[in-house]
């Protein structure tokens, strides 16, 4: 495929969301209303996210698979000269993936919320949010101008806030304002080292400095950068201990917003971290590297801990809630895998990246789904009350329930599994200066976290789809709280999960389609661009 329909396409995928948001507000055309306005738009929402996901399958399509280190589909434009700020942008084998899950996730739940819109407001304003939330998200992919993606970065945090805060659950306005003051705050602090390192670096191209790969910045320069950039980062990532709006936000969220914001959002800072701070700043990375890898595997510990906590038996644990804080220790694991500062390290941080998106995303629309049938996703509810539970009432959601489960806990053979033992395998031999001994501990740890990771997903599994915790005496009485079958898995419930299920499987079996992609891009990343 020629470089200007590429350029064309890119383009295109980036812009096409935010004309659709515009469009949306608009009113529908007589021709195209159908039974109502409402359903109009959010046809409209489906339509304009399915052409965004098309546009991404051709780009990647087009992609030299052979080259997959080069940037591709370039576009560099003058936009602010006074400032030396230009529209640039670009995609490699590092974010290729990346704009594809952000397209495909995002028309899912489009065609979710057109068959199950979550109640609150107008849908004109929740289709519009949600084409903003996906510009944002992928202009944060393809941007390579350090300004544009700060602007890139802060585009989605609106979107979001309004989607909690007026389609959310209990508890939706505390939980938007916690997540946007702790992201905008951290998003000050990532500006200021955005801005440090482009004024000293004489630029803010992301490539340029890439290749120059920190010899124009002093170890101090780099080191008080990475500080900034990477706090700000890390907020979203999100790395403990700056994980505490996560599982509020999520519990909070409606069903989509659940899904996007663990899929997508969270993908955000650890891509920052591959494309900004390690190329960009390696001295300052090298000397933040133990710390941050403390943190991540204190963070695998801490998530699967709490899971742990809200998993047992009189804990009035929320499903939603506890699969929030296993985010918290899947993406420890991305953070440790770039923390190693090892093309292993990193591409396994890239995979699972991908990996959380796609099996996290099914678990937030399944537990939707489950919340939708019994009214509440409280552990003790379903488990106590719903006698033969999901095998018996539902069986295909109980299955998928599991499936989801197994996969998450990185069973071998489905997707979770490969970046988290990339990870671990690359703690066991960091890069060169780094403490071998700390990275064989934090190695432990993440292995201690695997362990705990399974024993908590197994207890859901247990209790959510196999039931039977009545109270013995009812059951002496014969009182046995079966109740009726639960409708199973709806046919726009299959056609929104079956590509998750599939991806997660064919990326489980066949792991070098994306290795094959991320390792030359990684590798050129780390030699500085060269």
């Amino acid at each position: 495929m020629s470089h200007t329909v590429m350029q064309l396409l890119l383009a295109a995928l980036v812009v096409l969301p935010l004309l659709g948001a515009v469009a949306a507000l608009l009113p529908a055309p007589p021709g195209l209303k159908g039974t109502s306005p409402e359903q109009a738009v959010l046809r409209h929402g489906v339509t304009v996210t399915g052409v965004v996901l098309a546009l991404s399958v051709a780009l990647a399509a087009g992609f030299d698979h052979d080259h997959p280190a080069r940037m591709q589909a370039t576009t560099d434009l003058p936009w602010i000269p006074a400032l030396g700020i230009r529209i640039h942008l670009g995609v490699d084998g590092i974010s290729l993936p990346l704009l594809v899950l952000t397209a495909l996730l995002t028309f899912l739940c489009a065609l979710y919320s057109y068959f199950k819109m979550p109640t609150g407001p107008s849908p004109k304003a929740f289709v519009a949010l949600l084409l903003v939330l996906e510009t944002g998200t992928l202009a944060s992919f393809a941007v390579l101008d350090l300004m544009l993606f700060f602007l890139a970065f802060e585009t989605v945090l609106i979107p979001m806030y309004f989607l909690i805060a007026r389609w959310g659950g209990e508890g939706r306005e505390r939980s938007a304002w916690r997540f946007i003051l702790y992201t905008l705050l951290g998003s000050v602090v990532m500006l200021l080292g955005l801005l440090l390192v482009g004024i000293d670096g004489g630029t803010f191209d992301m490539v340029a400095l890439a290749t120059d790969n920190g010899s124009s910045l002093s170890h101090t320069t780099q080191v008080i950068a990475v500080l900034a950039i990477g706090a700000g980062l890390a907020v979203k990532a999100p790395m403990w201990p700056l994980h505490s709006w996560l599982p509020d936000a999520h519990t909070s969220a409606p069903t989509v917003g659940s899904v996007l914001l663990a899929g997508v959002l969270l993908k955000m800072g650890t891509y920052g971290f591959v494309r900004i701070i390690l190329p960009i700043a390696p001295d300052g990375a090298h000397t933040f590297a133990p710390y941050l890898a403390a943190f991540a595997a204190v963070g695998i510990v801490y998530g699967s801990l709490v899971c742990l906590a809200l998993a047992r038996k009189g804990a009035k644990g929320d499903l939603k809630r506890l699969i929030a804080y296993s985010s918290v220790g899947h993406m420890g694991f991305v953070l440790l895998g770039i923390a190693t500062l090892t093309p292993t390290g990193v591409n396994g941080a890239l995979f699972a990246n991908v990996a959380h998106g796609l099996i996290t995303g099914l678990l937030f629309f399944l537990v939707g789904a489950i919340k939708d049938r019994y009214g509440t996703s409280d552990l003790d509810s379903l488990a106590g009350t719903t006698g033969a539970a999901l095998y018996g009432r539902a069986p295909r959601l109980g299955g998928l329930l599991a499936f989801g489960a197994v996969a998450s806990l990185g069973l071998p053979g489905l997707a979770g599994f490969w970046g988290e033992m990339l990870a671990m395998f690359a703690s066991f031999r960091p890069a060169d200066g780094l403490s071998r001994p700390a990275f064989l501990v934090f190695m432990a740890l993440a292995g201690l976290g695997t362990l705990l990771t399974a024993a908590y997903l197994l207890v859901v599994v247990r209790r959510v789809c196999m039931g039977g915790e009545v109270d013995p005496a009812a059951e002496r009485a014969g009182e046995m709280p079966d109740g009726p079958a639960l409708p199973d898995i709806r046919r726009h419930e299959f056609a929104a999960w079956s590509p998750l299920v599939a991806l997660t499987v064919l990326a489980g079996l066949w792991p070098a389609a994306l290795l094959g992609l991320t390792d030359p891009a990684v590798q050129q990343l780390l030699a500085g661009g060269k």
